[in-house]
This record gives C-alpha cells, structure tokens and sequence, in this order.
C-alpha cells in the first residue's frame, strides 16, 4: 500500500514540476505588450494631424475592497479595457495615465501615441499585488481621431479569487473634457 502511495506522490510531483516550467516558459499574451498586437501601430502626431474628435475619460480604478465586518481588504487585479467601437475608423489612444488616490502619477502606459484600429480594443493591466494606487486610484485615458466616429467603450473590470470564492464588477469610463472640430466631420 506504500508503495502505491509513494508512486502516486512522485508521478503527482512531476506532473506539478512540468506544469510549472510550460508555464514558466511559456510567451507572455498579448495584452501585456499592447505595442505589439496587430490591430494597433505606434503613430506620430504631427502638425498637420487634424483632429475630428477626441476625448479624455477618468475611469475608477479599485485596487481592493473591504468586506466583513472588520473592514478586512480583499485586493483586486484591473484590467483596463480600451475598444474602438467605430466600424470603419481607427481612433489614436495619445495617453494611458494610471493616478493613486492622492491624484499623484504613478505610471506612464503609452511613451508614444498607438493607433487602435476599427473594433479592435486593446488592454493595460494593475496586478493584484500593486496597492500603489489605493482605494481611490484611476486611469486617465486620452484619445483623438481624424475623422468623427462612434465613441469607443473604456472601461475596467476588477476581479479577486480567494478562498473558493470570486468576484469581478466593471467600472465605467466616464467623459469629462471633449473636444470636436466642427469643420472635419466627415464620416
């Protein structure tokens, strides 16, 4: 009976080593690297770029909750979601901009602006274990295009799993500086 028990143990513990060195090895997604998906280039604005339409949305951002009554934290990886809902047009994201609760600028996500394509969305990610943005952290999001098109979707989506249990809620992007350029409004 001994035997068996050992047997199992070590086939168990090989099949954990292997399991952890594919993923180990395994490529990164695409989402942590948005530069590199192909529905969105690395664009230069110019001059004689002429904005259409472009808006900047403040989208919250919880990098934990409370629950129980003790106030106990439950810390929550975001996922920020950015999608060009414009079927035709591709729309430039010009900054990514993640604040903590005190407003303080605690990362850059763009060095230069990316173009996303039409109804293609790209990503940027907080890990559950960065607590530098607070309760009260967010995401400042800016985005232009050349021509008018559908406002895109910015939204996050916070999520936990911890002791058998899950939870996942969206926060909305919220619009609060928009800007238009009646002269260009050609779809």
């Amino acid at each position: 009976m001994k035997l068996y028990l050992r047997f199992y143990l070590i086939i168990a513990a090989l099949i954990f080593l292997v399991s952890c060195t594919s993923l180990k090895n395994s490529p990164k997604p695409e989402s942590q690297n948005p530069q590199a998906k192909s529905s969105q280039q690395v664009v230069t604005l110019d001059k004689n770029f002429q904005i259409a339409m472009g808006q900047t949305i403040y989208v919250p951002i919880y990098s934990h909750i409370y629950h129980n009554d003790e106030r106990q934290i439950l810390d929550l990886a975001a996922t920020l979601s950015i999608r060009n809902t414009d079927l035709i047009n591709p729309m430039i994201i010009t900054a990514v901009r993640y604040y903590d609760s005190n407003g303080k600028l605690i990362k850059q996500y763009l060095d230069r602006p990316i173009q996303l394509n039409a109804l293609a969305s790209t990503d940027f990610f907080v890990n559950r274990t960065d607590k530098s943005g607070g309760l009260g952290a967010n995401f400042i999001v800016e985005w232009v295009s050349q021509k008018v098109i559908s406002e895109p979707i910015v939204e996050a989506v916070m999520i936990a799993t911890e002791f058998q249990q899950g939870v996942s809620f969206v926060s909305p992007g919220k619009v609060i500086k928009s800007q238009k350029n009646t002269q260009n409004t050609s779809l």
